[in-house]
């Protein structure tokens, strides 16, 4: 008799164990905070800016609404910390290497490395959320744009001062340390806009990708003839308006 109770009670379904979604240990903290920004992330591109709500986010994320409060204030910080994470991640050049190859080769490579990074649904889908919202947040799509840039041509400048030093391209007044910024913000431009236009009106990115070569090619080439002119005719033609006015001419002529 005592037996066959002993199996009913192994048998009997046990209570389910409760989903802990209260205030993490001190040691898990930085772990919950990269779940609640992978979770915001899903939410803002499946449902868009206006319609995410912090609750949808704290479901997915399985955190509680005080836990993702206590980090961010607002929904707003909170796209904004997942943006600032993309940027993150997208800006790293640290593996990128300057060493071997002719000028071009070089710059090619990283104009590939900066457009990989670039045609991701992930960096799409989120610029369209916050122009989508630029009208009713403006500070949110201008911070978005601030982060994307700046953080970018820094890591660009930083390459362009060791190219500066192992290459006689380094000669060009664009190539000088004070001009550097202005340079790495002119290549990106050169290099990204067209394609991050094009993505952002709904071409195919797997198209675009397969792209990345040879537009990486004919951008390099413009973009060191620019450089290489400012060189022979001295400081003038390395100031931004003529580069402005080199570039608009370049994008009339394709």
């Amino acid at each position: 008799m005592k037996m066959e109770q002993a199996m009913v009670a192994e048998a009997a379904p046990q209570p389910a164990r409760a989903v802990r979604c209260g205030r993490p240990p001190r040691g898990l903290a930085g772990e919950v905070e990269e779940r609640i920004l992978d979770a915001a992330g899903h939410v803002f591109l499946q449902r868009g800016f206006s319609g995410a709500s912090v609750e949808e986010i704290a479901e997915v994320a399985c955190a509680g609404k005080p836990t993702i409060y206590a980090r961010f204030p607002g929904k707003q910080a909170l796209f904004t910390a997942v943006v600032e994470r993309l940027v993150r991640r997208n800006t790293s050049l640290d593996d990128f290497s300057c060493a071997g190859g002719s000028i071009e080769e070089r710059l090619e490579a990283l104009a590939a490395v900066i457009l990989t990074t670039v045609l991701i649904p992930e960096t799409i889908g989120l610029i369209r959320v916050a122009v989508a919202e630029a009208r009713r947040f403006p500070d949110l799509a201008s911070n978005v744009s601030r982060m994307g840039r700046e953080r970018k041509a820094e890591a660009v400048a930083h390459v362009f001062a060791e190219f500066a030093g192992s290459d006689d391209i380094g000669a060009s007044p664009a190539f000088a340390p004070d001009r550097l910024q202005e340079t790495a913000r002119r290549f990106l431009d050169l290099v990204v806009l067209r394609m991050l236009v094009r993505a952002l009106f709904g071409e195919d990115l797997a198209a675009l990708r397969a792209e990345i070569g040879p537009y990486a090619a004919s951008s390099v080439a413009f973009f060191l003839a620019a450089c290489r002119g400012a060189e022979a005719a001295g400081p003038g033609l390395g100031t931004p308006a003529n580069a402005e006015l080199a570039a608009e001419h370049s994008a009339v002529a394709e």
